[in-house]
């Protein structure tokens, strides 16, 4: 996997930061709030997803992906910054015959960390959080998987997948995402091709069009040559323009990349 920044350049178009359409600040819900994957309802799989969940929560918060680099963000965890935690059986109603019905049965857990242990954990981090009212971002993502070419849309076939995936990772995030309409995408001739190197002026069309007051414009293309994706992203803010990607990995790991960086970005915490 490599990850690497292209550019942060002053933009030369610049798209507009609010929509004349009147579109404004979507409050993110559930703040600080994360959910995790486990296996079990046992301590020994339970205490790592609290860590985990706690990692998410202080990046979705303070909107600085950098955070997961620094030892001192594993270091500080306490677990009193825990306020509730409550599993959901992935298997309800499949009754439990044997081990894969008992102790590795899926779950998904959900954790409500308290608000001012997590501004205070931000706070010894040099740290704050970015606030709940987030820009809405339309999302434009060309997809090249062999012979099929598409832009992701907001329902429908192809892409399902991958726009599942894309809306857990804003979710994790705490970014407020919009996805085009194929109609819109139709009437506007955008190709996936175009999203390699997108004219800014088609992409402040399309952000007022669906509402946004961003855009976050980018492209994944599936590399047999790595058996993964390579994926190139491009968002702008206050008269800069910044520009990154991935390789080599699967298209979970390229959307958390899209959504970590641009929040990185609009949350005021410089290049990705």
């Amino acid at each position: 996997m490599r990850r690497f920044l292209i550019s942060a350049v002053p933009a030369v178009f610049v798209l507009a930061s609010v929509c004349s359409g009147g579109a404004q600040a979507e409050p993110v819900v559930d703040l600080y709030r994360a959910q995790v994957f486990v296996t079990g309802e046992r301590p020994e799989t339970r205490d790592p997803a609290l860590l985990q969940g706690y990692r998410d929560v202080m990046v979705k918060v303070s909107g600085d992906p950098r955070l997961l680099a620094d030892p001192k963000l594993d270091a500080g965890f306490d677990p009193a910054v825990v306020h509730t935690f409550s599993y959901r059986d992935l298997m309800a109603g499949i009754p439990k015959h044997d081990e894969q019905g008992t102790r590795d049965r899926p779950f998904e857990i959900t954790i409500d960390y308290a608000p001012e242990r997590i501004d205070a954990a931000l706070a010894e981090l040099g740290q704050k959080p970015w606030g709940d009212e987030r820009p809405k971002i339309l999302f434009l993502i060309g997809v090249e998987l062999g012979p099929s070419h598409f832009i992701l849309t907001d329902q429908g076939e192809p892409g399902s997948v991958q726009r599942t995936a894309l809306i857990a990772s804003a979710r994790r995030y705490g970014l407020p995402l919009i996805l085009p309409s194929r109609a819109m995408i139709e009437a506007s001739g955008l190709a996936a091709d175009g999203l390699k190197t997108p004219v800014p002026a088609a992409l402040e069309t399309l952000m007022r069009e669906a509402g946004a007051e961003r855009v976050l414009a980018g492209h994944i293309l599936f590399s047999d040559r790595m058996l993964g994706w390579i994926a190139r992203w491009q968002t702008s803010d206050d008269g800069a323009v910044y520009r990154w990607g991935i390789e080599g990995v699967n298209f979970d790991e390229a959307f958390r990349n899209a959504v970590r960086g641009t929040a990185q970005a609009l949350s005021g915490h410089g290049t990705p």
